[in-house]
């Protein structure tokens, strides 16, 4: 149970920056930002469940990987956002980074 804590505590990281990006791209600014402090707050909620039982060092990389490859993938696909083989292929290797902690654990 505490993989699954830390996989929705990932995904709400990614919650917080696309409400921040939200909140510069809709009319309704207030929708955005309430998007990222639910985020955030859902975000440390689910990592400190995950923390009961998953080493902080480990819990740690996977909820950061989760969240840094997933803006990315977020951001190319939702704004656009210019990309090249460099940054896929370092963000495969962050994500390949991230299946080995679980593997390995």
């Amino acid at each position: 149970m505490s993989w699954l804590y830390l996989f929705l505590a990932g995904i709400f990281e990614i919650g917080w920056p696309l409400g921040l990006k939200l909140s510069q791209t809709m009319a309704d600014k207030a929708a955005g930002i309430i998007i990222a402090i639910l985020s955030i707050g859902l975000s440390g909620l689910f990592l400190w469940m995950a923390q009961k039982i998953i080493p902080i060092g480990t819990a740690y990389a996977v909820w950061t990987g989760i969240g840094a490859a997933g803006t990315f993938i977020v951001g190319i696909l939702l704004f656009r956002d210019p990309f090249n083989v460099f940054q896929i292929m370092s963000v495969l290797l962050i994500i390949i980074g991230v299946a080995g902690l679980k593997l390995f654990h």
